[in-house]
C-alpha cells in the first residue's frame, strides 16, 4: 500500500483530492497503465485524464528519489556521530532536494577546500571568536595563531584563513542559501556574450553576441539556444542578481558591530559570496531553468507527436508510393489495402536521364493494373518535381496524388525492423514503402521510428534525452491506445505499444496468428502464450477483432462490461447488434439502473458512446491538399505572394509552414493570425492548411518569412 503521506503531498500539490490521488498510485502499484487507468477506471479516479494520471506518477517518482536521498544522508550522519534529534526532525520534515542538502551540507565530508586547510592550521578558534564580534584587540589576538610549522607566517596570514572558514559557515548556512536562492530565482539575469575571435564561427550565434534579459522571463528556446551557444564555446553565459540585492540580507544576519571583527566579517561575507555563494546558486539556475526549458521544448515536441501521430488516415486503399530522387531515379511501390508489398521498380523522369515518356507510360500502366487508389509521394528531394509531372499524366482512372511528409523515413528504412520486415529489399524500396503506408495509417507506420527522427521537436538535441525519450515513447502509447489496434493485422511494434502487451508478448500474438490464422475473439487471445488474465485485462479494451462474432469485441467496451451490455440488450428486448443499429432503442435505457458499487455514470456514458459508433476511429476525416502548381522553389517567391502551405512543425516562436519549395518558412508568433492566439480552442495544430502571405526570402540564407494575417 502506498503511504498515505505521499498522496496527501500530492494531493495539495496538483489540486486533487487525496482519494483520487491514492486510488491512482494503487492502481499504479498494481501494474495497471495510465491508458488503462484512465479509460476504464474512471470511477476510482474521479474520471482524472491521462495528463493527470501522469503526473502523479511523475511526482510520486520525485517524492521517493527525495526519500532514497533522505535515507541516505540520515545513514551517513549517523555514521560519522553527527545525527541530533533536532537535526533528524529537520531532515524528515524537508520536502524538497535542496531543503534536505541545504541541511546535510555543512556535515557533507568535503574534499580539500581553503577552509578545511585553515582548519587544519588549527584557525578555528580564531575565527570563532572574529564571527563573536565582541573583541576589539584582534591583531593581538591573531598574532597568538602565527606558527611558521603549519604555515601561519603573519597576523593577515591567520586573519585571511579565519575569514575562509567564516566565508564557508556563511555559503552553508540553511537560512542564507533559502534566501539567496529565492532571490536568485526571482530577480537573475542571464547574460550572453561571444567568446573573443570567435564572432564569424559563431555568426548564428549573433543575436546573443551582447545579450542580457531577466531569467525568469527568458523564454525557453532562447535559454536553449545560448546553452548551445555556450557548449559549441562560442558563448559566455552568466546568470546572477544584481549583488546589491543580495549581500545586505547577508550583512544584516552576520554583521552584530562596528569594529575590527566585523570589518573581517564583511570581507569574509563579499568572498563567501562571490567565491562560493554565487557560482553555487548560478549552477542551481541553470539547472533549475533547464529543466523547466527542456520540459517546455519536449511539451511543443510531444503536442507535435500527438497530432502527427493522429493525423487522418486515408485508410485501406490500393496505394502507389514513390520515393523521389534526381540521378538515382523515383523508387515505385505498390501496396495492397493492407499495405502488403505487391510490386516495385524505378522511374526516371528528372534530369539526367529525363525519360519522362517512358515513366510516365509506366506509371499509367501500373495504376490500372493493381486499381490503384491514391499516390504517395515524399516530400523530399526532387518531391515537387515528382508532383508536377503525376499531377500531369491522364490516368485512365481516378486516382489522387497526395505529398506525404518523409522525415524518418530513411531512418526506418536502415533499421532492423525494416529489414526483418522486408530482408529481401533494399532500401530505397523499404523508404518507398514507408512513405505509402504513411499516407494509408500514419500511427501504424511511424510507431517504427524512433519519434526523435520524426523530426517535429523543438531543440530535441540539447534537452534531457533520458526525460525526452521517455515523454516521447508515453505519447505514442497514448495515441496507440486511444485509437486501438487492429489486432489481426497490426505489426508486432504497433501491438507492443497497446496497453500491458510489451514487445514479447506482440511477437507471441503475430506468431499465434501466423500458426493458427486470425482471431475470431477476443477470449482467444487467452491462448497466446504468456496472455494471462492481468495482460489481458490491461490489453484487451484496446484491441479490436473486426467482424468478430460478439460486435462488442471490435469497440472499446472493455469485456468486464460486456455482461452489462447483455443486461441492457436483454431490459429492451432485443440482440446487441440491434441495440448498436437502433438509436431509439439506446435512447430508452436508463443508465441509473445499471449502476454498482465499481461501475459508475462514467462507464456507462462511455459504453453508449460507444454502442452508438462501435469502434470508430477517432482521428479526423482525411482531406487532400495541393500546394501553389506555379511554384517549385524558393526562387519562385515573391514578397506579398500568398500560397497554401501546411503547417509543418510548431514551436514557442511560431510554426513552420511547408509551402513546396524544399524549404519550410516560418511564421512568427507575432505573425499567427489573431484569432489562433486568442483561442485556445483554435489554435494551430501540425498537418493543419493554411494560407500564408510570403514577407521576405532570403535566398543565400534559404530563410523564408511568412505570415498568417491578411492572407487571403
Amino acid at each position: 500500500m502506498i503511504i498515505k503521506n505521499y498522496a496527501a503531498i500530492i494531493a495539495k500539490e496538483l489540486d486533487l483530492q487525496e482519494k483520487q490521488v491514492r486510488n491512482v498510485l494503487d492502481l499504479l502499484a498494481s501494474g495497471a497503465t495510465i491508458p488503462f487507468i484512465a479509460r476504464y477506471r474512471k470511477e476510482a479516479t474521479d474520471s482524472l485524464d491521462e495528463v493527470q494520471i501522469g503526473n502523479i506518477r511523475d511526482l510520486y517518482g520525485k517524492l521517493t528519489e527525495i526519500d532514497k536521498r533522505r535515507t541516505a544522508i540520515i545513514d551517513s550522519m549517523t555514521a560519522q556521530g553527527q545525527l541530533t534529534a533536532d537535526l533528524e526532525k529537520k531532515l524528515n520534515n524537508a520536502l524538497t532536494m535542496s531543503e534536505l542538502e541545504d541541511i546535510y551540507l555543512p556535515y557533507k565530508p568535503k574534499r580539500k577546500t581553503r577552509a578545511s586547510v585553515a582548519r587544519e592550521k588549527g584557525l578555528e578558534p580564531l575565527a570563532v571568536i572574529i564571527l563573536d564580534q565582541s573583541k576589539t584587540n584582534l591583531q593581538n589576538i591573531a598574532y597568538q595563531y602565527i606558527n611558521s610549522e603549519k604555515g601561519v607566517l603573519t597576523a593577515e596570514d591567520a586573519l585571511a584563513g579565519a575569514r575562509d572558514i567564516i566565508a564557508e559557515w556563511v555559503s552553508e548556512d540553511a537560512k542564507i542559501r533559502e534566501r539567496t536562492r529565492y532571490i536568485f530565482a526571482k530577480e537573475s539575469v542571464i547574460t550572453s556574450k561571444v567568446v573573443k575571435e570567435k564572432e564569424k564561427e559563431g555568426e548564428k550565434y549573433a543575436g546573443y553576441f551582447n545579450s542580457s534579459e531577466k531569467l525568469s522571463k527568458a523564454p525557453s528556446h532562447r535559454i536553449l539556444a545560448m546553452f548551445r551557444g555556450e557548449e559549441e564555446g562560442f558563448l559566455k553565459i552568466g546568470i546572477a542578481p544584481n549583488e546589491e540585492l543580495v549581500l545586505p540580507l547577508i550583512q544584516k544576519q552576520y554583521l552584530k558591530a562596528q569594529n575590527e571583527c566585523s570589518l573581517q566579517v564583511e570581507k569574509a561575507i563579499q568572498d563567501s559570496y562571490k567565491r562560493l555563494l554565487q557560482p553555487q546558486m548560478e549552477t542551481e539556475m541553470r539547472k533549475i531553468y533547464k529543466e523547466k526549458a527542456d520540459k517546455e521544448a519536449i511539451s511543443v515536441f510531444v503536442t507535435n507527436l500527438r497530432q502527427l501521430l493522429l493525423a487522418p488516415p486515408l485508410g485501406q486503399k490500393t496505394v502507389l508510393a514513390i520515393d523521389p530522387g534526381f540521378r538515382t531515379g523515383c523508387k515505385i511501390v505498390i501496396l495492397d489495402k493492407q499495405g502488403k508489398l505487391l510490386h516495385n521498380e524505378n522511374i526516371y523522369p528528372h534530369p539526367p536521364r529525363s525519360e519522362y515518356k517512358l515513366a510516365s507510360d509506366k506509371l499509367k500502366r501500373l495504376v490500372l493494373q493493381y486499381q490503384v487508389e491514391a499516390i504517395a509521394i515524399g516530400n523530399g528531394t526532387a518531391g515537387r518535381e515528382t508532383e508536377y509531372f503525376v499531377r500531369k499524366i491522364p490516368f485512365e482512372r481516378d486516382v489522387v496524388a497526395i505529398i506525404v511528409n518523409e522525415s524518418g523515413a530513411s531512418i526506418y528504412s536502415a533499421s532492423p525492423i525494416a529489414r526483418e520486415e522486408f530482408p529481401d529489399y533494399d532500401v530505397t524500396v523499404r523508404g518507398a514503402v514507408s512513405i505509402g503506408r504513411r499516407l494509408m495509417d500514419p500511427l501504424a507506420e511511424l510507431v517504427k521510428i524512433d519519434p526523435k527522427s520524426i523530426g517535429v521537436g523543438q531543440y530535441q538535441h540539447d534537452v534531457n534525452q533520458s526525460l525526452l525519450q521517455n515523454s516521447l515513447e508515453t505519447t505514442v502509447e497514448s495515441c496507440v491506445n486511444y485509437v486501438g489496434v487492429e489486432v489481426n493485422t497490426a505489426s508486432k511494434e504497433l501491438l507492443s505499444r497497446v496497453s500491458g502487451v510489451g514487445p514479447l508478448l506482440a511477437k507471441n500474438i503475430v506468431t499465434f496468428r501466423n500458426e493458427n490464422g486470425p482471431f475470431d475473439s477476443r477470449q482467444g487471445l487467452k491462448k497466446v502464450p504468456r496472455f494471462g488474465d492481468k495482460a489481458f485485462e490491461q490489453a484487451a479494451g484496446f484491441l479490436r477483432i473486426r467482424n468478430a462474432q460478439n460486435p462488442l469485441d471490435s469497440s472499446a467496451v472493455h469485456p468486464e462490461s460486456y455482461h452489462i451490455v447483455d443486461k441492457m440488450a436483454e431490459k429492451v428486448g432485443c440482440t446487441i447488434p440491434e441495440l448498436i443499429k437502433n438509436e431509439t432503442l439506446r435512447k430508452s435505457i436508463r443508465l441509473e439502473e445499471y449502476t454498482t458499487s465499481t461501475v459508475g455514470l462514467p462507464t456507462l456514458k462511455d459504453i453508449m458512446q460507444e454502442l452508438a459508433k462501435p469502434g470508430r476511429d477517432p482521428r479526423t476525416h482525411f482531406d487532400v491538399f495541393e500546394f501553389d502548381k506555379t511554384i517549385n522553389s524558393i526562387n519562385d517567391l515573391k514578397v506579398g505572394m500568398v500560397v497554401p502551405g501546411i503547417i509543418t512543425n510548431i514551436t514557442n516562436f511560431g510554426c513552420f509552414v511547408d509551402i513546396g519549395v524544399h524549404q519550410d518558412g516560418l511564421v512568427h508568433i507575432s505573425n499567427i493570425a489573431h484569432k489562433f492566439i486568442n483561442n485556445p480552442n483554435d489554435e494551430v495544430k501540425l498537418n493543419q492548411k493554411v494560407l500564408v502571405k510570403v514577407m521576405s526570402v532570403e535566398i543565400d540564407r534559404k530563410r523564408i518569412n511568412l505570415s498568417m494575417k491578411d492572407a487571403k
